[in-house]
């Protein structure tokens, strides 16, 4: 290994360190850097990188804990009914994943999948295999049960095996009582994806909005399989109608959030469609647009992670 491929390596790990796949990927391929390597070997190769990151605990309440490190924020609601698990983490953190589980003194009764992306639905196989009942949007299941060529990632999926995908689907929403709480789980129209759900926790006051929110940092949005970035703002206006001012609120990837973080967010999102959208709409080409630096001044609060500025006006200009 040289110099620079430790060094682009280390890089690599502290990203990874918080807690998100795309910010990891992300700026190579939107700059035209991609590794040339093949992309089952890249997607591989990312899975095993995230699985190294450490799995951080944080209680929420007596019966809630928060579990984030590799492949974004899992929830877990625990007690004399079992564990209701809100994602799984990538597939190589799944020793981690089982030795947290295990640690909260029960069997494992439901798995809920925020959405199809990997880094979030990795370890559905080995919880159904111990018990669980995957539950999911419809969606979910379908995308899950495709290939996929994410072309702005330039990563290749492949169909998930059959023992992965969630047993019960929905629609419109689903609704589990369990260890003395109500999960309301809700379907949102396309946003980060085409088959992205919350979860609220009624009696707990926590709000898990998977990838719909990413807190503190500019949001993967994956026009590939559905993602809109106006219905990233509509999503979180969705949140905000559901949240109280002393909600806490679970991003799919980030540090734990108050509403007045998703407002933020929020406003975020709208002033950068509004400023793409102009440029878009005036005729501007995506180089154009890029170049224009509609979002310097946002860069400050926002680009702070992976994604910087230019980053993001890509992202949204392609799902516009």
């Amino acid at each position: 290994m040289t110099i620079e491929t430790r060094r682009e390596w280390f890089r690599t790990m502290a990203a990874l360190g918080a807690g998100s796949l795309v910010d990891a990927l992300i700026p190579r391929v939107l700059t035209g850097r991609a590794w040339q390597q093949p992309t089952q070997d890249r997607t591989a190769a990312f899975r095993a990188q995230i699985g190294a990151v450490p799995i951080q605990t944080q209680r929420l309440g007596d019966q809630l804990t928060l579990l984030s490190g590799p492949g974004g924020n899992v929830v877990v609601l625990h007690g004399s009914d079992g564990l209701i698990v809100v994602d799984t983490f990538v597939a190589p953190a799944w020793p981690k994943l089982e030795q947290s589980l295990a640690a909260l003194g029960a069997p494992v009764t439901y798995v809920i999948n925020t959405h199809w992306h990997f880094d979030h639905t990795d370890n559905n196989a080995p919880l159904h295999a111990a018990g669980a009942t995957v539950v999911a949007h419809a969606n979910t299941r379908r995308r899950m049960s495709e290939s996929h060529h994410l072309a702005v990632l330039e990563l290749d999926f492949a169909p998930s095996p059959a023992a992965a995908l969630p047993q019960r689907v929905f629609s419109a929403g689903y609704t589990l009582e369990a260890n003395g709480d109500r999960l309301e789980v809700s379907h949102v129209p396309p946003a980060h994806t085409d088959t992205d759900v919350t979860v609220r926790f009624v009696h707990a006051n926590v709000l898990h909005a998977g990838d719909v929110f990413f807190n503190g940092r500019y949001p993967y949005i994956d026009g590939n399989t559905g993602g809109r970035v106006d219905g990233m703002i509509e999503a979180s206006n969705r949140l905000l109608h559901e949240a109280e001012a002393d909600t806490r609120i679970v991003p799919g990837h980030g540090p734990l959030a108050t509403r007045a973080d998703l407002v933020k967010y929020r406003d975020m999102l709208s002033t950068a469609a509004d400023r793409v959208g102009k440029l878009k709409a005036s005729g501007k080409s995506l180089e154009e647009s890029i170049a224009a630096k509609p979002l310097t001044d946002l860069d400050g609060d926002w680009g702070s992670g992976r994604y910087k500025g230019d980053d993001f006006v890509r992202i949204v200009y392609l799902t516009l």
